[in-house]
């Protein structure tokens, strides 16, 4: 019996061990503190796949209850002193706006308008982390940030939630409305983290060439957005497939998804059959758009070769013409549209699938004519910039929100 009560308490120990463990390469930062996180998402999508099975739901569906439940969020009523939180609709899409302390007569704010990240299936303006990263902007530059609650999959899929943050921000920016809430029409962005930064670039591509818009976006800031789905093998996709929160697989199903595409095509879409070159709407000069051997500095692309399949998925899918749409994959939008852009602060990190698809939107805006800051992170992964509050407050994630914050002072 005794023997029993040293092994079994050792096995368990060893079983937990090792599920927590995750190989990590030597520049991620706080290691261990990456594998709690990672032990955590992954358990939630345990228990999800769980609750689905056992109630016939949609994974997705049930995965969204169960982050919100664990993340927990805010009401509006509690956070820093002077920032007011209001929840209302823009144009009839709900929306978190937070206001600073007003200031004295004739004194005008700055404006902000945040999309948050989660794979267009995932994530909400009122989750905690989203809350915190609005109200202390809000408080710190003095302006009025509004985050807007678009639509998810599976209730929703491209182009809904694009147009969602699309109606919201042009609403935002009607003169009207940005005198009631005393913002200067001279300094308003537009800003997002991963599918947020997809959406935030979107959105600013679509204002700057909207002839008829009256006021346009000042800045953009996209921390490490997610730009293209045509290419699933760049040397960030294969380096950090195995790296903590977001696996390529994960990112790959999060594009089927957002596009409406089956998803037993994914390990189609894993080799880049889906963009093989007879697909007929997919172009040399489309191509060139997303070419990594040209638009990727030579470091990121040591020990590394495109692959590009003669032939593919037979015919072109609905979902291939969607992911050729700019909308959905702003990096492969015209030299003179990304002309038009606003300038931008493009936050990018190592040890990340989407590190590529932000250095490369980086290249191209900068080829264009468009100021771009890029602001890149050894010892970063995706969802840090958020990771800022305990139990997984991470040093590279307060720092890259520091450097963010900083931007927009200098440049909003």
């Amino acid at each position: 019996m005794r023997p029993l009560l040293v092994v079994v308490p050792l096995l368990l120990a060893a079983e937990l061990a090792y599920y927590i463990y995750v190989p990590l390469p030597d520049s991620i930062e706080e290691p261990w503190k990456l594998t709690m996180l990672d032990a955590t998402f992954r358990t939630v999508m345990h228990v999800a796949s769980f609750k689905a099975w056992l109630c016939g739901s949609d994974y997705m569906e049930v995965m969204q209850q169960t982050t919100q439940a664990l993340m927990g969020g805010s009401a509006g009523g509690e956070g820093l002193p002077g920032v007011k939180v209001s929840d209302v609709t823009f144009a009839g899409v709900p929306v978190r706006v937070y206001e600073p302390p007003a200031g004295g007569e004739g004194h005008l704010r700055r404006g902000l308008v945040y999309f948050h990240g989660g794979g267009w299936a995932l994530g909400s303006a009122k989750s905690a982390a989203y809350d915190a990263v609005a109200r202390r902007v809000s408080d710190e530059l003095n302006a009025v940030v509004v985050s807007v609650e678009y639509r998810l999959y599976p209730q929703a899929i491209f182009p809904l939630p694009y147009l969602d943050c699309l109606t919201s921000a042009k609403h935002f920016l009607s003169p009207e409305v940005l005198e009631r809430y005393a913002v200067d029409p001279e300094r308003v962005g537009v800003s997002g983290d991963s599918a947020g930064g997809n959406l935030a670039a979107a959105v600013a591509m679509e204002v700057a060439t909207d002839d008829s818009a009256r006021v346009k976006f000042s800045v953009q800031a996209l921390v490490y957005p997610v730009l293209q789905a045509l290419d699933f093998n760049t040397p960030s996709y294969l380096q950090n497939q195995q790296i903590p929160v977001l696996y390529r697989p994960l990112m790959v199903r999060f594009w089927m998804q957002y596009l409406g595409a089956p998803l037993s095509l994914e390990p189609q879409y894993m080799v880049n059959n889906h963009s093989s070159l007879d697909q007929p709407n997919l172009t040399p000069e489309l191509r060139s758009r997303v070419d990594w051997t040209v638009l990727l500095p030579k470091k990121n692309q040591e020990g590394y070769e495109p692959l590009i399949r003669e032939r593919g998925l037979k015919g072109t899918t609905k979902a291939v013409q969607q992911l050729l749409d700019v909308r959905a994959s702003p990096l492969l939008a015209a030299a003179e549209v990304l002309a038009k852009c606003p300038r931008a602060y493009v936050l990018t990190c190592e040890n990340d699938v989407l590190r590529d698809d932000g250095l490369m939107y980086v290249r191209r805006l900068r080829d264009a004519g468009v100021t771009v800051t890029s602001d890149h992170y050894e010892g970063g992964f995706h969802g840090c910039f958020t990771s800022t509050t305990w139990p997984f407050d991470f040093e590279v994630g307060r720092r890259s929100f520091r450097a963010y914050v900083d931007w927009l002072k200098d440049n909003l």
